[in-house]
């Protein structure tokens, strides 16, 4: 019985935190959507969709790196950034 409360409780607060982060992303996406209109318009070599690009690759090879860190059974696998 107690598990049973226990994955109750554990799931509530997951999704709490993921109510409040989309709740979080949704504002700051009204209040940057002006900025982002004005940087458009004022792009004019295309340096933008460069940049976001090359975010999308860094983020992608990150989320790569974590999920191979993640199987690794390695018991100091904590400690990686201090490399």
């Amino acid at each position: 019985m107690q598990t049973l409360a226990l994955e109750v409780a554990t799931t509530f607060v997951d999704d709490a935190a993921a109510l409040v982060t989309g709740c979080g992303r949704i504002i700051v996406q009204i209040l940057s959507s002006p900025i982002e209109r004005l940087a458009n318009a004022c792009d004019v070599a295309g340096v933008l969709p460069r940049r976001r690009a090359l975010r999308r690759s860094w983020a992608n090879r990150q989320a790569s790196r974590r999920r191979s860190w993640r199987n690794c059974l390695f018991p100091l696998r904590g400690l990686r950034d201090l490399t």
